[in-house]
């Protein structure tokens, strides 16, 4: 089963969950700005993606600033209990899968933690390409 982290009011994540959907493979989205965190649920998955809380921390378009979590000295403890309060503080979208766990920024970094690659190209919001098959020509 994969799991994603997702934020629908995320293009990068809409567009890993397009991935995602394409795969086949059986998917939950967990909407976390709805559901929030708990401390393990975010040091259990910092660790399978070999990510630091502040590596994992939203910098842009969140409180981080605002709440000083941008300043030389804030540890780890202070950036999780801030993520645990602020949901939106954890970068998205992070995935799940039998291949490992990953924040999938940018989209087409998802395409290593699908066990079964897209069989149609599959296109972004804009009409880019995100993933093409081998032998696909636009």
């Amino acid at each position: 089963m994969i799991v994603i982290h997702h934020n629908p009011d995320c293009g990068t994540s809409r567009n890993v969950l397009r991935l995602i959907e394409a795969s086949g493979e059986p998917f939950e989205v967990v909407e976390y700005l709805k559901e929030g965190w708990t401390r393990p649920q975010l040091l259990g998955l910092f660790a399978a993606a070999g990510l630091t809380p502040r590596e994992a921390l939203r910098e842009t378009k969140s409180p981080a600033a605002e709440l000083g979590l941008l300043e030389a000295g804030v540890d780890d403890a202070q950036i999780i209990a801030a993520m645990l309060e602020h949901p939106v503080l954890v970068n998205r979208p992070l995935v799940c899968s039998p291949l490992g766990v990953r924040l999938c920024r940018p989209s087409p970094s998802v395409i290593d933690l699908l066990p079964v690659l897209p069989r149609e190209a599959v296109l972004d919001e804009k009409g880019e390409v995100l993933f093409a098959p081998q032998g696909y020509s636009s």
